[in-house]
């Protein structure tokens, strides 16, 4: 029987494909911007007849349906990074967190510490050689299609075809369910202020021929619109949106001196427009990985001259990140941010970079996220022994190697300038400085 047999015959609707999840499995769901929307619907619709059926997903964009109360009983998610859509059912006991480093994610399915019953998972169409390209997500979810027993794949014609260790063959899945929708943009605003002014700072950290790792959002997009003028630079990254198009585009990225993989883009997925999504189909120059070879310090760290830029929601004096909690309510998770700051401090000429606001506005009071120690309860992500540079708005503190002292009268010098005396104060109080 040829691929094409194979494929017809296992062409399902959604309902019947959800029909084969049973009570008491473990369920993975493909993420991010590829969410499988039509079969995650059915799911819920059948919801009311299954009782303790978990799901297991990474960040999610969209819907929050399978986390309403009412699934209480029958849909439970066990989120290993905490997206928006399921915050508050986290932090009201009716969904699960799973702290693990995004590079570790893999081996949980692999090793069967984390079994899967079902994947769910969303593919482009087969090639002319039955191959489906994972698209826009790579990173978790082609090691969960191959852990997984049974893989439920939406095959969606308006997926983009991405290129790298990003596919898997028609044999291996169980149920297709075709589909033709555009998939979830999420677009970024043009930087502006501080962002800018955060942006400014990091910029001149980053040497030409640097290799980035950079996500979404008001700084790192920022920081992109800051290096027009750099030279050579590249991307290894676990994912990347928009802001990379710009620069691949008049050349600045063209990582002709990345140390490993010149000449490519590296991700494990992207979240953006149809412009990205358009700009990376079939494009030879970006290249897909699971999250377990992106994400590796000791890969990243092979990249010389390796830039990350991580955030985060408090830094202490003593160098401690927390970007993962505030307080004790939890906020998003882990995700990348260890392996990178780590293998960019393994990288030869690398520079790992915290980067974060001086304030915050928390219920129409103005904080600094520059700390004396973090709020009880908060999540240590990058240890005061990992940490190298921390950046805000009022400049770049160079933290590694130096004294509990130094590194607290360099956050000092980097806090808004009304917290500054505080600041000091509670340095004093407890014997910093």
């Amino acid at each position: 029987m040829s691929w094409m047999d194979e494929y017809r015959r296992k062409v399902v609707g959604a309902d019947e494909a959800v029909s084969h999840i049973e009570s008491g499995q473990r369920l993975f769901f493909t993420g991010n911007c590829s969410m499988p929307a039509q079969t995650l619907a059915a799911l819920v619709k059948r919801a009311a007849t299954l009782t303790n059926v978990e799901i297991v997903h990474v960040l999610t964009i969209g819907t929050d349906s399978y986390v309403a109360p009412e699934m209480d009983g029958h849909l439970r998610v066990n989120t290993l990074f905490i997206s928006d859509n399921v915050r508050r059912a986290v932090n009201e006991g009716r969904a699960d967190f799973t702290p693990v480093f995004l590079s570790e994610i893999p081996a949980l399915f692999k090793n069967g510490q984390l079994p899967l019953d079902v994947a769910v998972i969303h593919v482009t169409p087969p090639d002319e050689h039955g191959f489906c390209s994972f698209g826009v997500e790579v990173s978790v979810t082609k090691p969960a299609a191959q852990a997984a027993r049974l893989v439920i794949a939406e095959v969606n014609a308006q997926m983009p075809r991405t290129l790298g260790d990003s596919f898997i063959h028609v044999s291996k899945l169980d149920y297709i369910v075709p589909v033709d929708y555009p998939l979830t943009e999420m677009r970024m605003g043009e930087p502006a202020g501080l962002a800018q002014c955060i942006a400014t700072h990091i910029a001149r950290l980053i040497p030409d021929g640097a290799t980035l790792q950079t996500g979404i959002g008001a700084i790192p997009d920022a920081v992109l619109h800051q290096l027009g003028t750099h030279q050579h630079l590249g991307i290894h990254t676990e994912l990347f949106s928009d802001g990379v198009i710009d620069l691949v585009e008049k050349g600045v990225i063209d990582g002709e001196r990345k140390s490993l993989h010149p000449g490519k883009v590296i991700s494990s997925f992207m979240i953006g427009t149809k412009r990205l999504y358009d700009f990376v189909h079939d494009n030879p120059i970006i290249e897909m990985h699971p999250s377990e070879y992106t994400n590796d310090p000791f890969i990243v760290a092979q990249n010389d001259r390796m830039v990350a830029i991580n955030s985060a929601i408090e830094v202490d004096l003593t160098g401690q990140v927390c970007s993962d909690s505030i307080g004790t309510r939890f906020y998003s998770g882990v995700g990348g941010q260890v392996d990178f700051i780590y293998g960019a401090s393994r990288s030869k000429g690398g520079v790992p970079i915290i980067a974060l606001p001086a304030t915050a506005t928390v219920k129409g009071e103005t904080i600094s996220k520059i700390v004396p120690t973090l709020k009880v309860g908060a999540g240590v992500v990058t240890t005061r022994n990992h940490v190298h540079y921390v950046v805000t708005e009022h400049g770049a503190a160079d933290l590694y190697a130096k004294t509990i002292r130094q590194r607290a009268r360099a956050l000092i010098d980097i806090a808004a300038p009304e917290f500054r005396a505080e600041l000091e104060e509670q340095a004093i109080r407890l014997r910093y400085l």
